[in-house]
């Protein structure tokens, strides 16, 4: 078969699932958006820390970082699940050591938000539908 005929009307071919099952899937998983979300408005203000020298040109690897698993998380990728959990966890323990040592009130909202997000990436029907 060629490859014209082996695709559907749409353009798509039949084993692939086609763009709005993928967006409905995305849609039944409403906290990974949320978290990608999150972690695509942390590497931005990480960015914009950088170019205000607030923070060293180091942290842009962390920027970069969150920017992969944030993309990979909204395109249901398994791998961007294991980024993304390690962010979240990593996000978690630096803001709760930050309340420990400096009893800043936003790094235990952002500590505690860390936990629920890593709680429920952790469930298994997130698991279940990231491909």
């Amino acid at each position: 078969m060629t490859e014209l005929s082996s695709t559907m009307a749409g353009g798509e071919r039949p084993g692939e699932p086609s763009a709005v099952s993928k967006r409905r899937e995305l849609l039944q998983l409403p906290g990974l958006a949320a978290i990608g979300l999150y972690l695509a408005a942390l590497a931005g203000v990480i960015v914009v820390g950088v170019v205000k020298g607030a923070y060293p040109p180091l942290f842009l690897v962390f920027s970069a970082f969150f920017f992969a698993a944030s993309g990979g998380l909204m395109l249901l990728f398994r791998w961007a699940w294991a980024l993304a959990l390690a962010a979240v966890l990593l996000l978690a323990i630096y803001n709760m050591w930050l309340f420990s040592t400096l009893h800043l009130a936003p790094s235990l909202v952002q500590a505690l938000l860390s936990w629920v997000f890593f709680l429920y990436m952790i469930r298994v029907e997130v698991r279940s539908k990231l491909r």
